[in-house]
């Protein structure tokens, strides 16, 4: 699969669709916006429509964020040449999208996550990537990579990576970022804008989530939880808490945090470990899934510290010393 490429998957092909998971972050915007812009800019003749849930207005810079349609009502009976699913580890997070991959005549799976299914006709997954938007770079012609789509990649690697800081670095993502930056893109713009700036409402309310934030497991484990009435109050969407969980996990001594926010569906149970717990296996318990050091999931249960005490539970099975589950 190494020798695959987008050009090769885009011959003979007339219409397209893409799209990536359900509540979309930086490497799934970045990604479905790369692979939208390569198609639009060397493939004219081809008809191609991209599919997402409303992504975090600070990624609607990049080109072409006007033309994802949110409507998959409007694409209902048609049938794509080729469907391309993005950062995305089955057809359930495909949300509504998913009736048209269905019915696509040929699918591509694109995607880094390591609980991935396989679910394509063709899986260019490789779990070891940073980031879907690294992989989506060593599918296209480097050449090829205009500043617009370089800015799309590298929004989405800087994001899944921390910022350069998780495991999931590797020196072919250093490497690759470096190509991306040499396109002329304005790194440091799109880091501080879409990474670190945040709205005067985001910092109250990820404020209270520190304020109210828990220890457990002699500090080694540390939880917020955020409901639905604290964001209207807030007057924030469940988006921005992108990253809550992040700054959680970087209290000191802390190898887990865990971040429950209240979803339309349920919980949105989101989780980060600093080198041991493989939070992937917590999060695939529940449905969801992820990396070994950031994952996610969603429960329908209405009690979330019932929700926290089970996952308590499942990182001390995890954790190499027997403490018992008791807040600091």
């Amino acid at each position: 699969m190494r020798g695959l490429s987008l050009d090769s998957c885009l011959q003979g092909v007339t219409s397209v669709a893409a799209a990536g998971h359900v509540r979309p972050d930086g490497d799934c915007a970045g990604s479905c916006l790369a692979v939208y812009n390569y198609i639009r800019e060397y493939y004219p003749q081809i008809s191609v429509d991209l599919f997402l849930e409303p992504v975090p207005e600070k990624f609607l810079f990049l080109k072409n964020s006007d033309q994802i349609q949110g409507d998959v009502q409007a694409a209902a009976g048609r049938t794509y040449d080729l469907f391309i699913a993005l950062d995305c580890g089955d057809t359930g997070r495909l949300g509504a999208a998913g009736d048209l991959f269905a019915s696509a005549r040929r699918t591509l799976c694109i995607d880094h996550h390591k609980t991935n299914q396989s679910f394509a006709d063709e899986n260019y997954i490789f779990p070891e990537a940073s980031s879907t938007c690294e992989l989506v770079y060593e599918l296209m012609d480097p050449e090829k990579i205009t500043k617009e789509i370089a800015e799309c990649l590298y929004l989405g690697i800087a994001h899944d990576t921390g910022i350069f800081q998780y495991s999931c670095t590797s020196p072919r993502t250093m490497e690759i970022a470096g190509k991306l930056m040499a396109k002329g893109i304005d790194y440091p713009r799109i880091v501080d804008e879409t990474y670190y700036i945040r709205t005067f409402a985001q910092q109250r309310i990820w404020g209270k989530a520190m304020l109210e934030s828990r220890l457990w497991l002699e500090g080694r484990c540390i939880s917020s939880i955020i409901t639905k009435a604290d964001m209207e109050a807030f007057q924030v969407e469940p988006g921005e808490l992108d990253g809550l969980v992040s700054e959680l996990r970087s209290t000191e001594g802390v190898e887990v945090s865990v971040f429950l926010y209240e979803a339309k569906d349920g919980w949105k149970i989101s989780l980060r470990s600093a080198r041991y717990v493989d939070v992937a296996k917590i999060a695939v318990s529940y449905g969801g899934g992820g990396h070994a050091r950031a994952a996610g999931a969603t429960v329908s249960r209405q009690d979330p510290e019932a929700v926290l005490a089970d996952v308590l539970r499942l990182v001390q099975e995890q954790l190499t010393e027997d403490v018992c589950i008791t807040e600091s």
